[in-house]
């Protein structure tokens, strides 16, 4: 599976981004999508993640409010709106992909313990939020 994330640019405090990621090559009939951020010196952090089959939708708690993950009309795309965005919102931004949709929101949550690695991952989109 390969993801191409796009969207990504420098942007002013108060302003909003759209992201986008595209998936293709995947074996899985419902390929679940999601999306982390890394900042500078910080840890990579879940923000949110959509099951392509059903549609639930689940965030981290830090990510409630100003990020919005929708699923796109092309089949196996996701994107993520960021409202009101502020210079600790500056990061790479990276999408990333399962067949199977608990480990994901493992991994959006911070809750996994067990190694699982997910199937893809994007090459990131940086994001800068200026002051």
């Amino acid at each position: 599976v390969q993801l191409v994330e796009s969207g990504g640019g420098l942007v002013q405090a108060g302003g909003s981004l759209r992201l986008s990621c595209a998936a293709s090559g995947s074996p899985y009939y419902f390929l679940h999508m999601g999306w982390f951020r890394q900042a500078p010196g910080k840890e990579r952090e879940g923000i949110a993640c959509i099951n392509t089959e059903d549609g639930r939708i689940v965030y981290s708690e830090s990510a409630r409010g100003r990020f919005t993950i929708s699923k796109d009309a092309a089949k196996d795309s996701v994107s993520l709106q960021v409202d009101n965005l502020a210079p600790a919102d500056t990061a790479v931004y990276y999408c990333a992909a399962d067949g199977a949709w608990a480990p994901l929101v493992h991994q959006i949550l911070a809750t996994e313990t067990s190694g699982y690695q997910l199937d893809a991952w994007g090459q990131g989109t940086q994001v800068t939020v200026s002051s």
